[in-house]
């Protein structure tokens, strides 16, 4: 189903985070989120039972670069599975000819939303919403199991000599799921392509780079995030964290959102949109004086914890700190989502506000609030316009 957005309604979304600020005050124990600068975005998907996150997210971001460069129609809404069916087909022949040595799975990086951009186009929603199975929601288990037992199934079966008809084969099982990818189409009285339709969008995929920020490589130099999703081994801009924070917060002052990979499984990361990393150390250690818990039951118990973790002050996240999550697997590659402003709290604590894509789900409908810390520590990567990266940093990376 195509959902169509007015500009009312992407108002209507820039301005709706601004409702948390209306909760009740006096419960001191609920942050009050003040809004420092939000910028427009469209309306809240559900990537649902698919790991599309990295297409939602990036997508999602696409769209809000399209505002910002003047798009004005009322039907900004741009279909995710045709970057999907895409990303499975190229996938699909880089796995052969890795002879099966490449992580085939439903997993991606924004990267791979703007090799289709550059590779093929993109298309509206309407064109392709990719629900072409039966259900109203996205639901890929299925599918992708079908695919993975295909083309392993051509690895193994093609040991001397591959057929001309595999590829076929294969985008024939995406077809069915998630419809055919238009090579032409009709769209507000217009024709195009995939190609000039995101043209007509203003979208160059050459304006946009993936940043991170880690010590086991050079500053200022670019390397392949270590990832299975990375399958395209694209190369990310390294460098130091509190220069990664610098380009964010200096994107968001000046007008860009930013597509972010980040690790969700921590406890901090809440399923009610608010996410922040407390000093767990001092809440434990005070949860092992035996004393105060006498006579408590368990679930008392869990509820102070609970309550302690969040008068906690949050850690303070060192650059030696986040290099040690991501050596010792406690910080992982898990979700992609899209940053779109800043907001703090009553205690002064900065947010990033964040378009999900879990449906209108948790306390701020889709959106959630990040804290600087959780952003410091557990940023896999992020993506800009390059001509969000201060003037001097750009210098230093080497962008024009």
């Amino acid at each position: 189903m195509k959902r169509f957005i007015t500009l009312t309604g992407i108002l209507a979304l820039w301005l709706m985070p601004t409702t948390a600020k209306a909760q009740d005050t006096a419960n001191s124990e609920e942050p009050v989120f003040t809004v420092v600068k939000q910028l427009p975005i469209t309306s809240i998907k559900n990537q649902a039972s698919s790991g599309t996150c990295w297409s939602f997210s990036t997508i999602s971001f696409l769209e809000s670069e399209a505002i910002r460069k003047g798009y004005k129609g009322d039907d900004l809404d741009l279909s995710e599975m045709f970057v999907v069916s895409k990303c499975y087909s190229d996938k699909a022949e880089k796995y052969i000819r890795l002879d099966g040595h490449l992580n085939y799975a439903q997993g991606g990086s924004s990267e791979d939303v703007l090799h289709v951009l550059k590779d093929y186009g993109l298309v509206p929603e309407s064109l392709m919403p990719g629900l072409n199975y039966g259900e109203t929601r996205h639901s890929h288990s299925e599918m992708h199991e079908g695919l993975k037992g295909y083309i392993t199934g051509i690895y193994k079966g093609s040991k001397n000599k591959l057929t001309t008809a595999w590829m076929a084969g294969h985008q024939g099982i995406l077809d069915a799921y998630l419809g055919k990818c238009p090579d032409e189409f009709e769209y507000n009285g217009q024709t195009y392509t995939p190609q000039s339709y995101a043209a007509s969008l203003g979208l160059v995929a050459d304006d946009y780079v993936s940043i991170t920020s880690y010590t086991h490589h050079p500053f200022y130099t670019q390397f392949a995030i270590e990832v299975p999703d990375n399958w395209r081994w694209d190369l990310s801009y390294n460098v130091p964290l509190d220069e990664m924070m610098e380009i964010m917060y200096n994107a968001i002052d000046k007008g860009y959102t930013i597509a972010w990979g980040s690790d969700v499984s921590e406890a901090g990361f809440t399923r009610n949109g608010l996410a922040n990393y407390p000093d767990t150390k001092a809440v434990a250690e005070a949860g092992s004086d035996q004393a105060r818990w006498v006579g408590v039951s368990p679930e008392e118990k869990e509820a102070q914890l609970r309550k302690m973790r969040e008068d906690a002050p949050e850690i303070v996240v060192t650059q030696q700190l986040r290099q040690e999550g991501y050596d010792n697997k406690t910080t992982t590659d898990d979700h992609g989502m899209h940053i779109y402003g800043i907001a703090t709290d009553q205690k002064g604590t900065k947010y990033f506000m964040v378009k999900n894509s879990w449906g209108e789900t948790g306390k701020y409908k889709g959106i959630w609030y990040v804290s600087d810390a959780f952003v410091r520590y557990k940023t896999m990567s992020i993506m800009v316009h390059k001509d969000a990266i201060p003037k001097e940093i750009r210098k230093k990376m080497g962008i024009k």
